[in-house]
């Protein structure tokens, strides 16, 4: 028996075995194949292993996704954690060429997928609260928010949860330095039945803003003398 000739319930069985590349390839293969490709009921799940596996046309975005994971382990993702004024030149060069992509990959999650349960986010140094304030308006069902070493995630992000995340069960916040104990216990006192984790997150040393970094370098200096 040919591959084309099994029914669609087969053939969506046998690609959800297969990796978004090899989807992909084999979708190009003939029309039948590209239209078990394109069906919803086969990205119900998407997993992303660095920001540029976010540009490739090897997946579909739609209401069907319910889970999504973009986690990048990297050394690179060292250079991203760095504060902005604190970076070289070619910390800031490797930074602007990816800056927006998970930003902008985040804004189509929020329009075109509002049925999404659970959101992890690993190494994305360069989404903001903003981004996920909008995430949590447009996927009211969203169930489950993990962020790992989000290092511009703030305590705006924990009012939003307060706000609008009304389905939402988990929430993590591990490793997020800007993150205070202060709203951590905000969320705890508003929202007590979400199983809230913030691993290291209060206790890290925050960023501190350019005009304040002079005034504790002077303090450091000061002290030092004493």
């Amino acid at each position: 028996m040919h591959i084309t000739q099994l029914n669609r319930d087969c053939l969506l069985h046998l690609f959800s075995f297969l990796d978004k590349n090899s989807r992909k390839s084999l979708a190009k293969t003939c029309h039948k194949l590209l239209e078990v490709f394109q069906d919803p009921l086969l990205w119900s799940s998407l997993n992303f292993h660095s920001p540029a596996e976010l540009k490739k046309d090897n997946f579909l975005l739609g209401p069907a996704l319910k889970y999504l994971s973009i986690c990048w382990y990297s050394e690179r993702v060292k250079v991203c954690n760095i504060e902005d004024w604190m970076k070289n030149n070619f910390q800031k060069d490797f930074c602007n060429r990816h800056e927006n992509t998970v930003s902008d990959f985040l804004l189509e999650v929020c329009n075109r997928c509002p049925n999404l349960l659970s959101l992890t986010l690993s190494g994305c140094g360069h989404v903001t609260d903003d981004r996920i304030l909008l995430l949590l308006k447009n996927c009211p069902n969203l169930m489950t928010l993990k962020l790992e070493n989000c290092v511009r995630i703030t305590d705006q992000t924990l009012e939003a949860v307060i706000l609008y995340g009304g389905s939402l069960q988990t929430l993590h916040v591990d490793f997020c330095r800007n993150v205070t104990q202060t709203g951590l216990e905000k969320v705890r006192e508003k929202c007590p039945l979400v199983m809230l984790r913030a691993e290291r997150s209060a206790s890290m040393i925050p960023d501190n803003k350019p005009e304040k970094k002079p005034m504790l370098e002077k303090a450091s200096r000061k002290f030092a003398q004493l």
